[in-house]
């Protein structure tokens, strides 16, 4: 440690050697040669000399160029003033200062590496991507809509919107229940009636997937756990007692184009799950999305040309009247509103100092 300044040594020295000034600047290169300074040139490894700090437990710190611990004492050579100093080591964060040293260590061609991203960060990052998952590359579920079919268009995948219909014109975004008693004894006959010879959607291919926001569609807030959604027995362990076992919950039900209209007829709820087929009824299969926000429903078999309707089965005699329409035709133009892929533009990490 520097005990003594320089301009206090010279003055004492020349009063004892009697104030030759010129013999006393000499004696006192001799008294006291300069503190030689370690080869920084290179380390140990051959690699170039980097700075690196000596983080204080007050929340400061020291730049160095190297340091080395002797007892209680630090010694470090300063990379702002090229001397040797000390301080004791119990002022060094030590744990903080061995983990910047981690996070700053040069690699093998002596370029520093990408900094590490903060674990809080990464997570957050994995609940977004729960929320918004890829179905195609650069393709993710969106954030405001509840419902919508993934469809490709000239080879290109899209996700369309869908919305919901009681029959009436009155159209909602959301995931609403209207429910609607079948009678399973009798015979086939029109339950629902909708606007229009053809839907607003029109899927180019015949097996579209529909992707359906579980629990609450109406506001997804950021950060949640996974939401929830009884699905009559779909789910994994779930038992109820009044509904039979089946394999599905939603059918694809092909509609009846008549003059203005689309009409949808009855079907048998207790024969879903079974060999036997009925007319203008395709049954799907579903799965829960990775994360648990969303349900992917995709037909057993290819659809037809034609009309058709997605519709919710709420037990063995009720069905959702409120369904969500759509067509398949290949040579139709686009549909509106479609949500395209977005390639990432690639993230570039820069190292700042404190």
């Amino acid at each position: 440690m520097r005990m003594v300044r320089h301009g206090c040594g010279v003055g004492l020295l020349a009063v004892v050697l009697g104030g030759a000034g010129p013999v006393s600047m000499r004696v006192l290169a001799q008294a006291r040669p300069p503190v030689p300074l370690p080869d920084v040139s290179q380390t140990a490894d051959g690699m170039a000399p980097h700075k690196t700090r000596l983080i204080l437990k007050d929340g400061s710190y020291q730049l160095v160029m190297s340091y080395q611990v002797k007892g209680k004492v630090v010694s470090y050579v300063s990379a702002e003033r090229a001397e040797r100093e000390e301080l004791p080591t119990d002022l060094v964060d030590w744990d903080a200062t061995h983990k910047w040293e981690k996070q700053h260590a040069l690699t093998a061609d002596g370029q520093a590496p990408p900094p590490q991203i903060d674990p809080e960060l990464l997570k957050e990052e994995e609940e977004r991507r729960a929320l918004n998952p890829e179905v195609e590359k650069d393709l993710s579920l969106p954030d405001q809509v509840a419902v919508v079919a993934l469809d490709y268009f000239q080879g290109t995948p899209e996700l369309v919107p869908l919305v919901q219909s009681d029959g009436e014109l009155n159209r909602v975004t959301g995931h609403s229940i209207l429910k609607l008693s079948i009678n399973p004894r009798s015979a086939s006959h029109q339950i629902l009636e909708l606007k229009g010879v053809a839907s607003a959607v029109q899927m180019h291919v015949a097996q579209p997937a529909i992707y359906i926001r579980v629990g609450n569609d109406a506001v997804v807030s950021r950060g949640s756990a996974p939401l929830t959604v009884n699905t009559y027995g779909a789910n994994a362990g779930e038992k109820i007692s009044d509904k039979p076992a089946q394999s599905n919950d939603y059918v694809m039900v092909r509609a009846d184009v008549r003059t203005d209209a689309r009409v949808l007829a009855s079907f048998n709820i207790n024969a879903l799950g079974t060999q036997h087929q009925q007319r203008d009824v395709v049954e799907t299969t579903q799965e829960l999305v990775t994360g648990g926000h969303w349900m992917k429903i995709t037909p057993k078999q290819p659809l037809d040309f034609g009309e058709y309707a997605l519709m919710e089965v709420l037990s063995d005699r009720d069905v959702n009247s409120a369904v969500w329409d759509f067509g398949v035709h290949p040579t139709s133009p686009e549909n509106r509103d479609v949500m395209k892929p977005q390639p990432k533009r690639p993230v570039t990490l820069e190292h700042r100092d404190r």
